[in-house]
């Protein structure tokens, strides 16, 4: 049976000068050229890291003319060396993607001939549907928070923010007042997924949560601050930008109120956002926009959610119902 935690990852310092050389550059290609963002350039440096540390250790000669020609056994080795580490598909199938794009970079470049991955399979992900919260548990953590109180007051309109616009928590813990059009009941979000920018939709309550907020509760903790407001829209108890951790211990304080049983992250408010729109009708298209999606495909994984809801409820109500309809990942 595989271990429950991932392996920790050894990055090597000792390679050739030119595989050094050559990652560096293809890393530095990451950030400026792709902008993508610093937690995704490291995954990608370090699962081709990792990928050349096994070619070494099987041999291959990384200082010869066919420095970066390995065969497909050899990615295909490697494949089954993290199997047998205890690896999930899911993380296997993410470094084989990053050595697939480091690989073509180094073609393009002329640094080689050709791409080894070539013909290799990604191997499947789990079929792991993203868990949601039905509509009266939303409602039940909405209503958690003691909105006599400052820190209420900000956890009410954090919540809010995070259902209404389906933003990511860092991308909450990132936004200033100025980021906000509460006249037009939207929000620029400027630090997405890769430096993207997006404009994202508020409704109604979130919209009076930070309108009461910002008359009450942000300034009372900001009677608390040392320093110069930099105009960080949510606060910690210091008056200062709340961090990512403040967010998941703000979440964890109220999710109790809405689920005695599940044990999720902030990010299940994403997942509900965007099931809850398709469970009522919107179009695809339009929740790819709203989540900062680049492609349709990642957007497609709630189409699943919302079918199994479906599914569900027929199983559940209708007189002639076979009792399962569970819906497969494909």
């Amino acid at each position: 049976m595989a271990p429950s935690r991932e392996p920790i990852e050894e990055v090597v310092s000792d390679l050739p000068a030119e595989a050094e050389a050559a990652i560096d550059a293809f890393t530095a290609y990451l950030k400026v050229a792709k902008n993508d963002s610093l937690h995704t350039v490291k995954a990608y440096h370090n699962d081709v890291y990792q990928f050349i540390q096994y070619l070494t250790q099987c041999g291959i000669d990384l200082t010869a003319a066919t420095a970066f020609k390995p065969e497909r056994a050899a990615v295909r080795g490697f494949i089954s060396d993290l199997h047998h580490r205890g690896y999930r598909r899911s993380s296997t199938a993410r470094k084989i993607a990053s050595i697939r794009a480091f690989y073509r970079w180094c073609v393009t470049c002329g640094i080689a001939s050709h791409d080894p991955t070539a013909g290799v399979h990604t191997p499947r992900r789990e079929g792991r549907l993203p868990k949601v919260l039905r509509t009266d548990e939303v409602e039940s953590l909405l209503a958690a928070p003691d909105g006599s109180l400052p820190d209420g007051m900000r956890d009410r309109a954090l919540l809010e923010v995070l259902y209404a616009s389906g933003m990511r928590a860092g991308e909450a813990q990132a936004l200033n007042i100025d980021d906000l059009d509460l006249d037009n009941y939207d929000v620029r979000v400027r630090q997405g997924k890769g430096d993207k920018e997006r404009v994202a939709m508020l409704g109604d309550p979130a919209v009076e949560a930070l309108e009461n907020y910002l008359t009450v509760g942000r300034p009372a903790l900001r009677l608390k601050a040392r320093r110069a407001d930099d105009g960080a829209l949510f606060l910690n108890k210091f008056g200062e930008r709340l961090s990512d951790r403040g967010i998941r211990r703000i979440f964890d304080k109220y999710m109790h109120s809405a689920s005695q049983t599940l044990k999720v992250t902030p990010h299940i408010l994403r997942h509900s956002f965007a099931t809850h729109l398709l469970d009522n009708g919107a179009d695809l298209r339009a929740v790819q926009e709203l989540l900062g999606h680049s492609s349709l495909e990642t957007t497609q994984i709630y189409t699943h959610v919302s079918r199994e809801r479906v599914a569900k409820v027929y199983d559940s109500a209708h007189p002639r119902s076979v009792g399962d309809h569970t819906v497969p990942y494909e």
